[in-house]
């Protein structure tokens, strides 16, 4: 029996609207709800006295542990996902992403070439902001390196 924990597909980085917005969604709720409630009801119990034998206490700061994780994993995912725009399959894609160092939008178009082949065309535009606008220059290569990772990954989509 092999000790190697059986690896999983590439978690896919693109998001539809809808799905954006309900983890935005999510993120607000748990962040502006249901932590500070459950903060008030942790600090009351806390205030009772003895925490080793306060269930309330003993289960909320668990909560608030499982709350947080949730949060900080929503905050990245959100950061670093790319809303698809448009897809008009065989023709243009177009993906962007609002948030990060490096907001940015990207498309690309295919078209057919007399050698039956196909033509791939690639657009970035972007905005840079703070450090990354000082740095933009520099990042060319970075950039290329992306958008192949990019161009490997979508390909597994669109044909697997």
């Amino acid at each position: 029996m092999s000790r190697r924990p059986t690896p999983r597909p590439p978690r896919s980085a693109f998001i539809t609207a809808e799905g954006r917005q309900r983890l935005e969604q999510e993120y607000q709720r748990l962040w502006s709800v249901e932590r500070p409630k459950l903060a008030r009801e942790v600090g009351e119990a806390a205030a009772l006295g003895d925490r080793s034998e306060n269930a309330e206490y003993i289960y909320g700061k668990r909560r608030l542990r499982e709350i947080d994780a949730r949060v900080h994993f929503l905050g990245k995912r959100l950061d670093y996902v790319y809303q698809v725009k448009a897809l008009i399959p065989g023709e243009r894609f177009v993906m962007a992403t609002d948030e990060g160092p490096f907001p940015m939008e990207t498309t690309y178009s295919w078209e057919d070439t007399d050698g039956g082949g196909t033509k791939m065309s690639l657009r970035n535009r972007g905005r840079p902001s703070g450090f990354s606008r000082i740095t933009a220059p520099l990042l060319a290569g970075a950039m290329r390196r992306a958008n192949r990772k990019d161009l490997r990954r979508l390909k597994a989509v669109l044909e697997g």
